[in-house]
């Protein structure tokens, strides 16, 4: 028996910080910035530190590479010759193999076995893509939905198209969907705006972040997340 009372017809999950945790993705990047820094004089392990410290700070915000040369003590008109650099160095960057949580791989499994899964996640299609690749589960998807494609940074969750292309491509109702993923204000934002379920993860770097707006379940994994779903 799920935890719900009535099951869903298809499930959707998110990808960073949900399946893996993204800061095995974000230490590459910082060291293919380091190296990129060492071919214009810097040095590689400073600056990758450097990155990584901004992105410890937040991941989410903007600037990094900006915020890494300031405290790395670059001035701001060396910084503007080197910033385009580093960051092509940032999104070029490509994994070759990105560790699954404990147990996700499993979980997902049974979960599609079960139920039509996608994938729906915010970031540069690319990157998005060869992460997915790297961690071995594209797959396992029905459908895979990168919010970028859709329209840009702006329609990135909470906004909603990404989920409403998802039930679309599915062919449900978004009340049918159940989401799961590690950010409330993602995540379970986007659930809530097309009245779609949601259980929320707490893996990764948002797991102490405030229940806002709350789940319809919160679990701590992935495992137990497919536990609810009765696979």
């Amino acid at each position: 028996m799920t935890f719900f009372e009535k099951p869903p017809l298809a499930v959707v999950i998110d990808l960073d910080d949900t399946l893996y945790p993204q800061s095995t993705y974000l230490y590459g990047a910082s060291r293919a910035v380091g190296r990129a820094g060492a071919a214009a004089g810097l040095d590689q392990i400073r600056l990758s530190r450097a990155v990584r410290r901004q992105l410890v700070a937040g991941s989410d915000r903007g600037g990094t590479i900006d915020r890494a040369l300031a405290a790395y003590g670059i001035g701001p008109d060396l910084a503007a010759d080197l910033i385009p650099t580093l960051v092509a160095a940032f999104t070029a960057y490509r994994p070759r193999r990105l560790p699954s949580y404990p147990g996700a791989k499993a979980a997902l499994a049974a979960i599609s076995a079960r139920y039509p899964v996608a994938c729906l996640t915010d970031g540069n299609p690319a990157i998005q893509r060869a992460k997915l690749a790297a961690t071995g589960l594209t797959d396992a998807f029905a459908t895979i939905v990168i919010t970028d494609e859709l329209g840009g940074r702006t329609l990135r969750k909470p906004h909603p198209e990404g989920l409403r292309q998802v039930a679309e491509t599915l062919g449900v109702h978004p009340s049918d969907l159940v989401v799961i993923g590690d950010r409330p204000g993602k995540d379970m934002a986007v659930a809530a705006a097309l009245g779609a379920r949601s259980i929320r993860v707490r893996t990764g770097e948002y797991a102490d972040a405030p229940d806002a707006p709350p789940a319809t379940a919160c679990v701590p994994d992935l495992t137990a997340a497919a536990t609810l779903l009765g696979v």
